[in-house]
């Protein structure tokens, strides 16, 4: 592996994010933003380690280079696991986070409070050109609210309240959020999958 990691989204906050965690380890990061000829991965694993795996593999093998890729969504107790893997197209396709959480408030309209348990999963996957994989896990644990609250975040932000806290990922400011988060707690992990880098 040589010291620039490949990050497999076009979405430049991730990037960022990543550049800033990875900067003590003298890791460059660029993304698919990057590389404009590389092909869309479908997500049809059953899991979120065999997305995340799928996604780092094939875009390693595509370009050469050492590449890191994620799947992340959210777990409820109460629905057996549901969304999981379907979290961003649990109403259907296309996405649609506001049908997502109608759905997931319907779903969830008799549940009381003690079982409305829930926690949000991101699993980081970092494959070399070999198809060397490695991989982290990141979770927060939490509940779901009875109504959305808060303007900030996406996806299921406005339903979801991290344990210890009273307001929901979107009432909390960005920072607070990503400093919690099951994509900040699997981040904060990278640096497990670099041993003697570069």
């Amino acid at each position: 592996m040589h010291n620039t990691l490949l990050l497999a989204t076009r979405n430049r906050h991730k990037q960022r994010e990543l550049e800033e965690l990875l900067s003590p380890l003298g890791i460059k990061v660029i993304s698919l933003a990057d590389i404009p000829d590389c092909p869309e991965i479908e997500e049809d694993g059953q899991s979120f380690e065999e997305n995340a795996i799928k996604k780092a593999r094939l875009t390693a093998l595509h370009t050469g280079l050492t590449t890191l890729a994620d799947d992340s969504g959210l777990e409820v107790e109460a629905l057996g696991g549901q969304p999981g893997v379907y979290s961003a197209r649990f109403a259907g396709e296309p996405g649609d986070d506001e049908a997502n959480n109608r759905k997931l408030l319907r779903l969830m309209k008799d549940v009381p409070a003690e079982q409305r348990r829930a926690r949000f999963v991101c699993v980081v996957a970092v494959s070399d050109p070999n198809g060397e994989t490695r991989t982290v896990c990141g979770v927060c644990e939490g509940r779901i609210a009875f109504g959305p609250r808060g303007t900030g975040g996406f996806g299921y932000d406005p339903l979801f309240i991290p344990a210890g806290y009273t307001q929901s990922f979107a009432e909390l400011s960005a920072e607070e959020k990503n400093r919690i988060s099951h994509r900040a707690r699997a981040l904060q992990r990278l640096p497990e999958l670099f041993p003697g880098w570069p």
